[in-house]
């Protein structure tokens, strides 16, 4: 990799703010709740910027505040230049900005440039429009098979289920065209063939660039550009809420134009971010996103989908750096998010998981590159797998027939304090989707008081990520370890030493600067345990 033991000094001023950073995500239905309707929004995230202050993160990414009918958790976007009443309208995100970088804390927000909301006033005009008219060009309507047109223009499946098309009544009362839409019927696919489109994005950009907004967050920025003949796919490996490399609904191409095109805005506006969700495994495939021209940042969710077992986290770390290696990318990292399973409930649940939780929060903060906590993993949360069905929201559930329970679990609210739900979420004595009773034990408020907690942890880790000069350099090292454990050595001196195994093990020569659980004088790192050493 690049040349190493720089100090943070020279590092910074030589690299963008961003390619060290810690940003912090915000599900913003789940993180607070101002006005007491339950739902989280803005007001309630701008009261708790002190917390995030104190945490240490460097950026906040807000998942969907865009005007919405809330089909998708708004992303189904119905006007991607206002936000939505539910979250506390502009001039809240105006105050919301200012203040989070009157503390340091940068502001990124989600953009949703693959689809709309069927309420956006493109999607009204293009129901009412004819076929072939500029109207629907913007989207990507066809003639359906068969005869009386009454099939699918193809056999392509929506990613929440049920086919990806839907047809439309057209105005004179007679069946008509159908539409794309690779998620829910609410979400019509865009045209990006259409320079129509390509404009209003351009707009969109600008509008939030120009309040303060730090950057973006694209979502399904592997999606966009469609194959030409929308062929027929192999429907063999199609699963709900995943993908395959070879997936003819994505990763086509003319997406890199795409970006190109917005990285040409973006540099334009030059402290600016620009980070993708790119859902590819294929490794060369992954780093043409983050080309110099195209986005600065792509999510890499290797460490998201693994088990808590030393190979496998080895091969996901060393997967993430070659994927961006050879063209000069920055690796990323997440252990989670809104859309997949918490860490503690994957590597286990109860207190194995929080452990094992712990563990890799410490191997994670020592990766070179930039790192992504989603809201609540600071405490430890585990997925809600029994959430009474009367309050699952996902369209996952309605559109698989009640057969699978979508991504609420993940999405349940954070548990601020007090000895009963919600916790001091919000005013009001309930929250969109139930907070467990169990969690009493886990409020931040406890966990602020308790440094031994998950959130202590987390302090201290980003302090010391933050402040110490062992965290520079962009490359690792890997040392010999123990079967089922692991070691690396980051270029600035850090050394990380992971035990995924059911018995200590002995840690490698050097003074302990944190652990995820107490160690004795004998200098053995515990099972499901990690430990930093300089």
């Amino acid at each position: 990799m690049s040349k190493s033991n720089n100090s943070p000094a020279a590092e910074a001023k030589s690299e963008p703010w961003w390619r060290k950073a810690v940003f912090y995500q915000v599900y913003p239905r789940s993180f607070a709740d101002s006005d007491g309707d339950g739902v989280g929004d803005l007001g309630g995230l701008r009261s708790k910027l002190g917390y995030l202050e104190l945490l240490g993160v460097d950026a906040l990414w807000l998942s969907p505040v865009m005007r919405s009918p809330m089909a998708d958790g708004g992303y189904d976007v119905a006007d991607p230049r206002d936000i939505d009443p539910l979250f506390g309208g502009i001039e809240m995100m105006d105050a919301l900005i200012t203040e989070a970088h009157a503390r340091q804390i940068r502001v990124t927000m989600d953009l949703v440039p693959n689809h709309t909301s069927v309420e956006h006033e493109w999607f009204v005009e293009a129901l009412a429009a004819k076929p072939d008219s500029p109207e629907r060009a913007r989207y990507i309507f066809r003639d359906g098979r068969g005869d009386d047109g009454a099939q699918p223009p193809n056999n392509w499946p929506s990613i929440f289920g049920g086919p990806a098309w839907t047809r439309i009544t057209e105005a004179d009362g007679t069946p008509g065209q159908w539409y794309m839409h690779l998620f829910a019927p609410e979400q019509p696919d865009l045209n990006w063939d259409n320079p129509d489109v390509l404009d209003d994005l351009d707009r969109t950009l600008r509008f939030w660039l120009d309040r303060g907004i730090d950057g973006f967050r694209i979502d399904v920025a592997h999606g966009m550009a469609k194959p030409v003949d929308l062929a027929d796919m192999d429907l063999t490996k199609n699963e709900l809420l995943r993908l395959d490399d070879d997936d003819p609904r994505f990763n086509n191409p003319g997406v890199h134009e795409i970006h190109r095109n917005i990285r040409k805005i973006m540099d334009q506006y030059p402290e600016s971010v620009a980070i993708g969700e790119v859902w590819v495994d294929d490794n060369t495939k992954f780093g043409e996103y983050v080309r110099p021209d195209e986005l600065h940042l792509a999510f890499n969710f290797r460490l998201a989908q693994t088990l808590f077992d030393a190979e496998a986290v080895r091969d996901a770390i060393e997967n993430s750096i070659a994927a961006v290696e050879d063209v000069g990318g920055t690796p990323t990292w997440t252990l989670s998010n809104h859309d997949v399973p918490r860490e503690v409930t994957r590597f286990g649940d109860g207190p194995e998981g929080v452990a094992r939780a712990r563990a890799m929060a410490l191997v994670e903060l020592a990766l070179p590159g930039v790192t992504f906590i989603y809201n609540g993993s600071e405490l430890g949360l585990p997925n809600v797998d029994d959430l009474p069905e009367e309050s699952l929201q996902d369209p996952v559930w309605e559109r698989s027939g009640h057969t699978e329970r979508g991504r609420d679990s993940c999405r349940v609210p954070l548990p601020w304090e007090g000895e009963k739900p919600p916790f001091g979420f919000g005013p009001a004595d309930t929250s969109w989707l139930p907070i467990p009773a169990a969690w009493s034990a886990i409020t931040v408020e406890k966990q602020l008081e308790d440094v031994d907690s998950v959130l202590s942890l987390y302090r201290r880790a980003l302090e010391l990520r933050a402040t110490r000069p062992e965290f520079s350099g962009t490359g690792i090292d890997w040392y010999g370890s123990p079967p089922g454990c692991l070691a690396f050595r980051r270029h600035g001196g850090l050394i990380c030493a992971l035990n995924a195994t059911p018995a200590p093990i002995p840690l490698p020569p050097g003074e302990i600067l944190l652990s995820s659980v107490p160690i004795d004088g004998s200098r053995r790192l515990p099972p499901n345990a990690a430990a930093w050493l300089v």
